[in-house]
């Protein structure tokens, strides 16, 4: 057994001895399914992922051999498919995934400890808890961090037991994620906590993965519509698309376009816009421009063909990955109705993703907007979605897009004019600083 291999392993039997206490975890896949899951996805990384040129392909090749064993030796589904994360997180992208089958996933549990229910946040690269249960606000304030899970410090068991799991594109991204599922797990699952409270006082906390029965939050958590509009002093108009993936969002802009007509100024925020179809934010942005015509992101894809493989070698065919662009003329914008250019901000963060930065990139050269916040998820694409043994689900990204000119922000996220970032004190006292920076900037740009 090699090192590595010893090394994977006595990972898995680390986290698994907080798992005790979990009864019985379904293990249902054979060793032969086992193998075929961790092939099929290998196999279609190898055939569509785009982004294989950036990856090492020896060293993808050996991982791939080395972890035939190791799946092999996993003791049930749940930590077969964990596996199977860690080995899609190794090719870096936000739209390459491995997802768990249902009878696993409807097991799993964040942000609930059964008396406690928090949310976490990265700020500054600390797990801060920025929401808690109304019944436990005062025994753990907002502001109070994690800084030791299960004996170990928070960054090293980030580190070891939760970024090596986590597709992103972003490094920045990887890091948000990892820790907001820092005390994801199965249910049933225990942690032993140090806790930094804000005035510097440490204590022990210890939870278990539980269902929580208490819905009321510190600060309240507003559940979000899919479109939002409020107006604020000076006629400026605030609304808030937060998703790209249902077509009732482009109707229900088109029923707010008259009384939009009365705004000075607009507001635009996409920060909890995870992205859908990037044709709904195209639809939208026809009636924020006056542009006759505009431009997406230029695309590419791989292409196989196996006679080119045949006459060269793996690296020619790795080497030959692409169609012509599909950038072409511009998309027109025909729209008949009078559309709102007024001073303009784009409010972005890490969770403006996708479809969403699909539609920054057609607002790229316009004038009169302006984007505000932190840099954009930083991943985009068509993902190949396929089935894996025992209804697992994985999908590998086929299409690169860049900007218009071949500027990437894949892997590197779309920056904001202006940056603006919430910081500790902003979740303490329940403030959005990039909401006021942008009514502080229009109310000066008008």
């Amino acid at each position: 057994m090699t090192i590595q291999k010893l090394k994977i392993l006595g990972l898995m039997c680390f986290f698994f001895i907080s798992c005790l206490a979990l009864g019985q975890i379904p293990d249902k896949l054979t060793k032969e399914e086992k193998i075929y899951g961790l092939s099929k996805f290998w196999q279609e990384v190898n055939y569509n992922f785009v982004y294989l040129y950036k990856v090492d392909q020896a060293k993808w090749d050996e991982l791939y051999r080395e972890y035939i064993y190791n799946v092999q030796e996993t003791s049930n589904d749940y930590e077969y498919y964990r596996l199977l994360q860690k080995f899609c997180a190794t090719l870096k992208d936000g739209h390459t995934n491995v997802y768990f089958p249902k009878y696993i996933q409807e097991n799993i549990l964040n942000n609930h400890y059964g008396e406690y229910r928090f949310i976490l946040n990265n700020i500054d690269g600390k797990a801060i808890i920025t929401h808690i249960n109304e019944s436990r606000k005062d025994e753990i304030p907002i502001g109070t961090e994690i800084i030791e899970v299960n004996g170990i410090p928070t960054r090293k068991y980030l580190d070891e037991f939760v970024l090596p799991y986590i597709s992103a594109s972003t490094a920045y991204t990887q890091e948000d994620w990892a820790i907001s599922k820092l005390l994801e797990g199965y249910i049933g699952t225990t942690y032993d906590l140090k806790l930094s409270q804000p005035n510097g006082v440490e204590k022990a906390l210890n939870i278990t993965i539980a269902k929580s029965e208490e819905k009321d939050m510190f600060p309240a958590i507003e559940k979000r519509e899919l479109l939002e509009f409020k107006w604020y002093p000076n006629n400026t108009a605030y609304i808030s698309l937060n998703s790209f993936s249902d077509w009732e969002i482009a109707e229900m802009f088109r029923e707010k376009n008259k009384e939009l007509q009365q705004a000075e100024s607009l507001i635009i925020d996409l920060r909890n816009n995870g992205g859908g179809n990037t044709i709904i934010g195209k639809v939208i942005l026809h009636y924020l421009t006056e542009d006759t015509v505009f431009y997406g992101s230029k695309s590419q894809t791989r292409q196989h063909i196996a006679t080119f493989k045949a006459r060269g070698n793996d690296t020619y065919f790795y080497d030959l990955p692409y169609f012509p662009d599909t950038l072409g003329s511009g998309d027109r914008n025909l729209l008949k109705k009078k559309r709102i250019v007024v001073p303009t901000t784009i409010l972005i963060g890490h969770g403006t993703a996708s479809a969403a930065e699909d539609f920054l990139i057609y607002a790229d050269k316009q004038k009169h907007m302006t984007k505000i916040g932190e840099p954009s998820y930083g991943s985009t694409g068509q993902p190949l979605s396929f089935n894996l043994p025992q209804g697992g689900l994985a999908r590998v990204c086929t299409k690169k897009d860049t900007y218009p000119d071949g500027r990437e922000f894949v892997g590197v996220g779309i920056q904001p004019d202006i940056l603006v970032r919430k910081g500790l004190a902003d979740f303490i006292e329940n403030k959005d600083p990039i909401l006021e920076k942008a009514l502080e900037f229009l109310g000066e740009h008008k």
